[in-house]
C-alpha cells in the first residue's frame, strides 16, 4: 500500500469508459477531512445545480476518511450523492468486509466519484488503486445474495430495486447484511447500469504506536455506557426502549407503543440469534445473526421498528424474514415499512383499491402482504406498487392520502414518534438529508431529562449532535464505537497518522459545522428553505395508547423552535445561512452564484 495519508481520488465516467486519478487540493484535505465533509465539498463542486439525480450527470461517490481500516471497530464507508428521492444532498453509510477491503483497493485514494451511465449493465473492479470495468449483463436482475455469491470479493452491489430505480433503493454489501439504506443511493447506482462495485485490497499495516492507540480505544469503548449497551443489546434494544417511553411509531403512525414490542425486541433476538457478527479485527460484536426462510440475516432496530411494530407484525420470525426480503431486493426497510403502512391505511380509508398483487386488502398484522407489496414495489409491477416506488409523498401526490403517513423532505420517518419527544422533531424537520434519526437522536435524553428543559436546551441538543456527527462521519468512524471520539473528535488519532487534517479539537468542531452548512448551502442551491422543514399534519394529532398517549404537537411553537435553531446556525427566517456565517467558516470563496445566501443578519429570537 501507499505510504503516508491518503491524497487523491479516483475519478470513473461509465460514459466514456474511462478512469483517472486526480489529486484533491489539500485545503479541501484540511477543511473537509474526508468522508461526509470531502463528499460535500466535491458534490459542490462539480455537480451542476438541478442536475436529475438518476441522470447520467449526477455524481455517486464512494468515500474513506484518513484513518479508514485503523479506527476501533468496524471500518465504514460513505456513498454520497444528491438524493433521487429527495433532491437534496444525501450521504448514507455502511460498514462491513466491503468498507474494510475497500481501504486497500482505493491504495492511496480516499474515494472513487462515479459519473456517467454505462452501455451495458456493468461492474467496477477496485484493486490496489486501480479501477477496471466489465460487463455485468449476466448478473442483471439477481437479487443482493445472488449478486455477492457471483462475485467472489467483497461487494457493493444493488438489487432489484435499483435496477428499477425504487428511489429509496439501496447499496448493498456482504450479501445484504450491510446497506448504505436511506435516500436511494442505489437507485443512482442502477441508473447508471452499474450492477456491483468489487474491493480487492487488505486492511492498512498499522504502526506500533497506531495499534496500541486502538486497543487503548477498544479498551475505552467495552467500558463506555455505549459500549456496554452495544454487546448487550446492539440496535434491537431500541424497540424496547421506544416502546418503554412512548415513543415507538406503530400501525401507521396511529399510536406510539406495540402490545407486541416484547415478541419482536431484544429478548427475542437473542433467542432467535445463531451467533453475532464482528469484523474479524475486533473484539467488538456486532448485530444478531439469525436464520430465515431464504438464508441468515441481520436485523437492526429499524427493521423491528418499521416493519415490525409499524405494520402491527408481532412474530419475530415472520419480522426478520420480512427484512430479509427488503435486504435481497435491495430496498430500505423504513421507507418500504412506510409505504406499506400507507397502503394499508389509503386502503382503509378508501383512497385507493389494493394492488392487484395482493389478492385482497392488506391489513396491519399481515406479513404475507405485506412481503408481496414490497416485491411489487421493487418490480414497479402495478399503478400503485410503481407509485409507492417513488416515495410515499409521490403516491400521496399523485392519489391521495398525504395526511396518512408523515414525510420531510420527501423522505419517510424513521420510527422514533416526536410526538413523545419534541426535539426528534426539531432533528427531522432540519436534517440534511431528509427526515433522519441519524444525524441526532435527542429522544434518547430528553423522554428522561425533557422535563427540566427549555427551547434553547433542544436546539442546542440537536446542533450539538448534527455538528458532532458531521465530523465523525468526516473520518468515517464506527456508528457507535465513535463515541470515544467524541471527546477530541478524533484529534489525537489524526495526530498519529501523516494527514493534512486539524489536530486540534476545536478546528475540527469548525469542521463539523462547516460540512453541515456545506451541505445547507448545497441543499439551498436545489431550491429548499423553511418551507420544506414544516412539520406533517399528522404530528398535530394527538396520539392513542402508551406514555404519550394524548401528546400533539402545536404547529406555532415548533415554527418558533425552528426560527430559534436558525438564529442559533447563522440562518436568517428562510433558513438561508449568512455571510457572516459563511466568512467565520472560510466559505465566502466556496459558494456560488447560483446559491443563495443571506446578506441580512440572522434572524433573532427572544426568550
Amino acid at each position: 500500500m501507499t505510504d503516508g495519508a491518503p491524497t487523491d481520488l479516483l475519478h470513473v465516467d461509465l460514459s466514456a469508459g474511462s478512469v483517472e486519478r486526480e489529486r484533491l487540493p489539500d485545503r479541501w484535505l484540511s477543511e473537509y477531512v474526508g468522508g461526509k465533509g470531502l463528499g460535500a465539498r466535491y458534490l459542490y463542486d462539480r455537480l451542476e445545480p438541478g442536475t436529475d439525480p438518476l441522470g447520467p450527470d449526477n455524481y455517486l461517490l464512494f468515500t474513506l476518511g484518513p484513518l479508514s481500516g485503523l479506527l476501533p471497530g468496524e471500518p465504514q464507508f460513505a456513498a454520497i450523492t444528491r438524493s433521487p428521492l429527495t433532491g437534496a444532498f444525501l450521504d448514507s453509510y455502511s460498514g462491513g468486509e466491503f468498507a474494510a477491503a475497500l481501504v486497500g483497493a482505493l491504495d492511496g485514494a480516499l474515494g472513487v466519484a462515479i459519473t456517467g451511465r454505462a452501455e451495458e449493465p456493468t461492474v467496477l473492479e477496485l484493486d490496489d488503486g486501480t479501477a477496471t470495468l466489465s460487463s455485468a449483463r449476466d448478473l442483471w436482475g439477481r437479487d443482493v445474495v445472488e449478486t455477492c455469491d457471483a462475485l467472489a470479493d467483497p461487494v457493493a452491489c444493488v438489487g432489484p430495486a435499483g435496477e428499477n430505480r425504487v428511489r429509496y433503493a439501496t447499496i448493498a454489501s456482504d450479501g445484504g447484511d450491510h446497506h448504505a439504506g436511506r435516500g436511494g443511493a442505489g437507485a443512482v447506482m442502477g441508473s447508471k447500469r452499474l450492477k456491483a462495485v468489487v474491493a480487492r485490497g487488505p486492511r492498512p499495516d498499522p504502526s506500533p504506536a497506531v495499534a496500541a492507540l486502538r486497543d487503548e480505544y477498544e479498551r475505552r469503548y467495552r467500558e463506555h455506557d455505549v459500549g456496554r449497551w452495544h454487546a448487550a443489546s446492539a440496535t434491537l434494544e431500541t424497540v424496547d426502549f421506544a416502546d418503554e417511553v412512548g415513543v415507538l411509531s406503530t400501525r401507521g403512525w396511529q399510536e406510539g407503543s406495540f402490545d407486541g414490542a416484547a415478541d419482536i425486541g431484544i429478548d427475542a433476538a437473542r433467542d432467535a440469534a445463531v451467533e453475532r457478527e464482528t469484523d474479524g479485527n475486533s473484539e467488538i460484536p456486532g448485530g444478531f445473526r439469525v436464520r430465515t426462510e431464504t438464508g441468515e440475516s441481520v436485523p437492526r432496530g429499524a427493521t423491528q421498528m418499521s416493519l415490525g411494530a409499524g405494520l402491527g407484525i408481532d412474530d419475530f420470525d415472520a419480522v426478520a424474514a420480512l427484512g430479509q426480503v427488503c435486504d435481497r431486493l435491495g430496498i430500505d426497510v423504513i421507507s418500504a415499512g412506510n409505504a406499506v403502512a400507507w397502503t394499508v391505511r389509503a386502503v382503509e380509508a378508501g383512497i385507493v383499491d389494493a394492488p392487484d398483487s395482493l389478492g385482497s386488502d392488506p391489513d396491519f398484522g399481515d406479513e404475507s402482504a405485506a412481503r408481496e407489496l414490497i416485491a411489487s414495489i421493487a418490480r414497479r409491477e402495478d399503478g400503485v406498487a410503481a407509485a409507492l416506488a417513488d416515495g410515499v409523498e409521490a403516491a400521496a401526490d399523485r392519489l391521495g392520502g398525504a395526511e396518512l403517513v408523515p414525510t420531510i423532505k420527501s423522505m419517510e420517518l424513521p420510527a422514533y414518534d416526536p410526538r413523545g419527544s419534541p426535539a426528534m422533531a426539531l432533528a427531522y424537520a432540519t436534517s440534511d438529508r431528509g427526515a433522519c434519526h441519524r444525524r441526532s437522536l435527542p429522544a434518547e435524553t430528553e423522554v428522561f431529562e425533557g422535563d427540566s428543559w427549555d427551547d434553547t436546551d433542544r436546539v442546542r441538543l440537536v446542533m450539538r449532535e448534527q455538528t458532532i456527527t458531521s465530523v465523525l462521519w468526516s473520518l468515517i468512524a464506527d456508528d457507535f464505537a465513535g463515541a470515544v471520539l467524541e471527546d477530541d473528535l478524533g484529534a489525537e488519532w489524526l495526530s498519529t497518522a501523516d494527514a493534512t487534517a486539524p489536530t486540534d479539537a476545536a478546528e475540527l468542531l469548525r469542521v463539523g459545522e462547516r460540512t453541515w452548512t456545506l451541505t445547507r448551502l448545497f441543499n439551498v442551491r436545489e431550491g429548499f428553505d423553511a418551507s420544506d422543514e414544516t412539520l406533517p399534519s399528522v404530528f398535530e394529532r394527538p396520539l392513542a395508547g402508551g406514555p404519550s398517549s394524548g401528546d400533539a404537537i402545536d404547529t406555532d411553537w415548533f415554527d418558533g423552535l425552528r426560527r430559534r435553531y436558525y438564529a442559533a446556525r447563522g440562518w436568517n427566517e428562510a433558513g438561508i445561512p449568512t455571510r457572516d456565517l459563511l466568512d467565520r467558516l472560510n466559505l465566502l470563496d466556496v459558494v456560488d452564484d447560483d446559491t443563495p445566501v443571506a446578506r441580512e443578519s440572522a434572524v433573532r429570537c427572544s426568550d
